[in-house]
């Protein structure tokens, strides 16, 4: 599991809560390149379309196969969802309960494949662990109407970190416009704990996709990820338990995301291809102007006293 020195998250994602492991500590030449090599990588990826990262990821990893380690904690890939046989429940796989090849279920704390020596939470840990993914699948439930959630806790020298996953896939038609998406969070706390109060640092990542086609619009894809901080220092008692105000401040960035995409990326969206192309004819457009100018010719001979 990712583990923290000096406060910085080990061994996870870059940009999010860790740096990455060898492209910041370069000390000669080959480092150097390598470092560069891991930018030019990364800076392509955000070049690319979004809705192609995984085969996008998948061909650098073929031309550059020793940045493999560094690419795949680097770059945000949709959630992929496993079922765990035991439990009867589906969960999220990700790199925060991944251990070599396998992956380790929220529900009965099992690896998938089988794995004996698998990282696993101490026994309060596991406590709490078992408890937050009961009530963030009542929040799942309520806030998105169906999909998949899971939380991953693991323990740290200062207190404990948590990983907490949502995906909701949208493949219906809503008001006769098909529309199909998903959407994809990521949120990475961590929990400085100070007995009667914690210091918790939240960075949440959201990926959006959404693909509408109507026969006035043709077919409209808009793709991106969003990611954002917060920090926090809460009191912690019987009353308001750690997983209450993780709760709380994973509630209040989630609104903050979806406000932000609505208003930004979707607005944006809007006012571009509403300024690339006019729902008015060149003939209509010709009228108005030549009504703009008329009625901007008769207020003005009325302000000059009717001459």
């Amino acid at each position: 599991p990712p583990r923290i020195e000096k406060g910085v998250w080990v061994g996870r994602r870059r940009g999010r809560v860790v740096l990455p492991p060898r492209a910041l500590c370069v000390t000669n030449t080959a480092s150097d390149t390598m470092a560069d090599k891991l930018d030019n990588a990364l800076d392509l990826v955000r070049r690319l379309p979004p809705t192609d990262i995984e085969d996008n990821l998948q061909s650098l990893l073929d031309i550059a196969p020793d940045l493999i380690e560094d690419l795949l904690s680097a770059v945000d890939q949709p959630l992929r969802i496993a079922h765990d046989k035991v439990a009867n429940r589906d969960y999220l796989l990700c790199d925060y309960n991944r251990d070599g090849d396998s992956y380790r279920s929220p529900w009965s704390s099992k690896y998938d494949p089988p794995l004996g020596d698998g990282a696993q939470p101490s026994p309060a840990l596991r406590k709490l662990e078992v408890q937050a993914n009961e009530v963030f699948d009542i929040y799942r439930d309520l806030y998105f109407e169906g999909g998949v959630s899971s939380a991953y806790l693991w323990d740290t020298d200062d207190g404990f970190a948590a990983c907490i996953l949502f995906k909701k896939t949208q493949d219906q038609t809503r008001k006769g416009q098909p529309m199909r998406g998903t959407w994809d969070s990521i949120h990475v706390v961590e929990v400085v704990d100070n007995k009667k109060s914690a210091k918790y640092t939240l960075i949440s990542t959201v990926m959006l996709t959404l693909e509408t086609k109507t026969e006035a619009t043709g077919t409209v894809n808009l793709a991106g990820s969003l990611t954002r901080r917060d920090e926090r220092e809460m009191p912690v008692s019987n009353a308001t338990p750690h997983v209450t105000n993780i709760g709380k401040i994973l509630e209040d960035m989630e609104i903050k995301l979806r406000q932000s995409l609505e208003t930004i990326y979707c607005g944006k969206t809007k006012d571009i291809a509403v300024g690339l192309r006019s729902a008015i004819t060149k003939d209509e457009q010709e009228q108005r102007n030549r009504l703009q100018r008329e009625l901007g010719g008769a207020v003005g001979r009325r302000a000059g006293g009717g001459k």
